[in-house]
């Protein structure tokens, strides 16, 4: 058998001297692909680096690989293309082809909006003073990666002939049974988003929360958590919190401090004045440390005291234990030294004598 001989044989209803060409064209377009990706990257990238904007760079820097892959794409489909076929083996590998366009497409497009995404949006992201967007942006790309692909895999799906209707209905009843056993977790997202939106509180914050006190450390789309004054920390839903009584101990613009003092029932009025002229006496040397509002009475007889009420609001920015603190040292010492003495219970018992 000649080589003539040898290249006109027959193999699935193409001569070998035909596969071979084929071959060739496939093996020449990699070639091609080689050159194209040599070419975008000594001299297409070293052209955009020379302008003012990155968009460029990002733009071709994203779709290199997929063009690249395309060119490779389109030489197979010319060298398979011109071969002979049986009608059902050449309608499979036209669907085929187009859904791995439709793919490369697909895939480019991610990159290219990921790469947009990393370039400008989380910069102002992360300049910005909320973090809302910070928490968000994550879950924005997520959720944009999955509908580009799916619309992408969806498109390609259909070029290929298969029927998408029951596909789709299939994904909505197991979404639907999906967000029915996953309904907790919504609601926490929500709650999340609403936090973000409303500030109930921020990072920082101490609150009171379902029995809980402590100092918000992280914010999440899902739950937050607190690290309470006894150290542990405690998570707690975001859907939970938007539902309940929350007290935002920061936000309160000055503590109040309600103090009542027993002294004896030996003091005359004259005692009980000087009593509270000391408590008012020592309210301003505390300084800037309260505020103006202080208020001192006499207000009550009790089973073993006389009471005086000494209430005071001691300011945002000052160190509330300290200047309490420095209050009561204070009355103790000014109160020993003008003998008003505190009281303590007792009883007193009389007995008739027959």
């Amino acid at each position: 058998m000649g080589f003539d001989q040898i290249l006109t044989k027959t193999y699935y209803n193409n001569t070998i001297l035909d596969w071979s060409i084929t071959f060739l064209i496939i093996a020449g377009s990699v070639i091609i692909g080689k050159i194209a990706y040599w070419f975008f990257s000594s001299v297409i990238k070293k052209m955009t680096a020379k302008t003012q904007t990155k968009l460029d760079d990002i733009v071709i820097d994203m779709i290199e690989e997929p063009a690249i892959l395309s060119t490779v794409l389109g030489g197979v489909w010319y060298a398979f293309n011109r071969l002979h076929f049986a009608d059902a083996t050449h309608h499979f590998l036209v669907q085929s082809m187009y859904a791995a366009i439709i793919i490369t497409i697909t895939w480019m497009v991610a990159r290219l909006l990921n790469a947009l995404t990393e370039e400008y949006l989380v910069p102002l992201a992360e300049k910005s003073d909320t973090d809302l967007d910070d928490v968000l942006l994550p879950v924005a790309r997520k959720i944009t990666n999955v509908i580009v692909w799916a619309l992408g895999i969806i498109v390609a799906l259909n070029n290929m002939g298969i029927e998408i209707g029951p596909l789709i209905a299939g994904l909505g009843i197991g979404g639907l049974a999906l967000a029915m056993a996953a309904k907790d977790t919504v609601a926490n997202f929500f709650g999340g988003f609403t936090i973000f939106t409303d500030k109930p509180f921020t990072v920082g914050d101490r609150v009171r929360f379902g029995g809980f006190d402590g100092t918000i450390f992280e914010i999440g789309l899902r739950s937050s958590r607190l690290r309470t004054l006894n150290g542990t920390v405690v998570t707690i839903p975001n859907g939970k919190i938007v539902d309940s009584l929350i007290e935002n101990v920061t936000l309160e613009p000055s503590r109040k401090v309600v103090s009542t003092l027993g002294l004896v029932y030996d003091l005359n009025a004259e005692q009980m004045q000087k009593a509270m002229d000391l408590l008012k006496e020592i309210a301003k040397e505390a300084g800037d440390a309260l505020e103006e509002n202080v208020i001192v009475g006499f207000l009550g007889f009790g089973d073993s005291a006389l009471e005086i009420t000494f209430i005071y609001y001691i300011k945002k920015d000052a160190n509330i234990v300290e200047t309490q603190t420095a209050i009561n040292l204070n009355i103790l010492e000014k109160f020993a030294a003008n003998q008003l003495d505190f009281a303590y219970p007792t009883q007193t018992i009389y007995t008739k004598q027959g």
